[in-house]
Formats: C-alpha cells, sequence, structure tokens
C-alpha cells in the first residue's frame, strides 16, 4: 500500500511582495484603479524615467483589485 503525501500548496494570487494589501475594505475597489488610471492622463508631459512610477501605480491597484475578487 502507497502511502498519501501532502500535496504542495499551490500560490494564492495577491498583491506583489512588498506591497500592502487592499486598505479601503469598506469603498469601491475600481475607486483606486480608477485614480491610478487619471494618473496617466498626464505622461505625455512628464518625463519618460517618470512614467514606469505611473505604471506600477496602475499595476498594483490591478493586482489588488484582482486578489480582492475571492473575498467577494
Amino acid at each position: 500500500m502507497q502511502e498519501q503525501t501532502n500535496p504542495v500548496p499551490r500560490p494564492v494570487p495577491g498583491p506583489p511582495p512588498g506591497v500592502p494589501g487592499p486598505a479601503r475594505q469598506d469603498t469601491d475597489p475600481r475607486a483606486g484603479i480608477e485614480e491610478a488610471i487619471a494618473g496617466l492622463d498626464e505622461l505625455d508631459a512628464l518625463p519618460p524615467a517618470e512614467h514606469v512610477e505611473r505604471f506600477d501605480a496602475v499595476h498594483t491597484e490591478l493586482a489588488v483589485a484582482l486578489s480582492s475578487i475571492d473575498k467577494v
């Protein structure tokens, strides 16, 4: 008889490492996404080096929103 082994735990989606989880539990998660996307409106006026920070903000908000889907 073969002994059962414990399965390897599967990763669970969540915010990127070092990024705190969603702070706004009682508000619409789309608000943070919309705010971050609004920051992209001014990209043409910013130097390219500052674009990364704006895109990171959008990516973080999307990751947080996606990680909260299972908690609905």
